[in-house]
């Protein structure tokens, strides 16, 4: 795609690490919140070594107010099975990398051509198509939209005419170069209108959010904190309590 996202920093790489970490980053969040963290992150955990040696604390103090902390544990407890065994076969073995983020990484950093479906490229192909696609549908059209491109470019390629042409509410459809072989020409599917995620103002999310910013400054007494949130926190495997005072494991 002519007017593609190209400058984005970790679209210059080939590294399989650095292209994991871009994609457990971008998920469920939105590109420019990652490109304001992720040089300086690859720059601290360059390494899947580096960012075990660390451990769970350092990686989400340095996830910052990404959202969805979960994340950056699961990230965590890859590095530690990369660490400790290498890269498996089948990348879907990693703590929290499922088959879009495996097929994604294999596309951009191993030339491999292989499909890969995300919120974007589903909403493109569903339009394009005119109808809801199981994820094995997706692939295959994905495959026959995208043609004569494979794997890295087509997934980049559709990736960024779901996030710049064939946006979820108001989808430019003039500017779009699959217009011509577009059965929606529009924002619905199957008369679906899209869903808006629920807003964070005031959301169970934010007070989870605020509670893991207080321990990001240190060790903190609990009951200074949202009971609910630090529990789920804890749960998470996001914070620790030791006595009257929680922080980060």
């Amino acid at each position: 795609m002519r007017h593609g996202r190209h400058a984005l920093a970790w679209r210059a790489t080939r590294d399989r690490w650095e292209v994991l970490v871009s994609e457990v980053m971008l998920h469920q969040t939105q590109v420019p919140r990652v490109e304001g963290v992720w040089e300086e992150f690859i720059a601290r955990f360059p390494t899947p070594d580096a960012m075990a040696d660390a451990g769970p604390g350092a990686v989400i103090e340095a996830w910052g107010r990404l959202g969805y902390p979960r994340r950056a544990r699961r990230l965590w407890e890859a590095a530690v099975r990369i660490a400790d065994d290498g890269w498996p076969d089948d990348l879907t073995a990693l703590p929290g990398v499922g088959r879009y983020t495996a097929q994604a990484v294999r596309a951009q950093a191993d030339a491999a051509d292989l499909p890969a479906i995300e919120v974007n490229t589903r909403r493109v192909l569903e339009r394009v198509e005119g109808r809801r696609l199981t994820q094995r549908e997706a692939e295959a059209a994905m495959v026959k939209v995208g043609a004569p491109m494979v794997g890295r470019d087509r997934l980049l390629a559709l990736m960024d005419v779901g996030a710049l042409v064939c946006r979820p509410y108001e989808p430019k459809c003039a500017e779009c170069p699959l217009e011509t072989r577009c059965a929606t020409r529009g924002p619905f599917v199957d008369g679906v209108t899209p869903r808006r995620q629920a807003p964070f103002e005031g959301s169970f999310r934010q007070e989870r959010g605020i509670v893991l910013a207080r321990l990001r400054t240190g060790p903190t007494p609990t009951a200074l904190l949202d009971a609910k949130a630090l529990k789920s926190l804890v749960a998470d495997g996001l914070a620790t309590i030791a006595g009257d005072t929680a922080r980060l494991p």
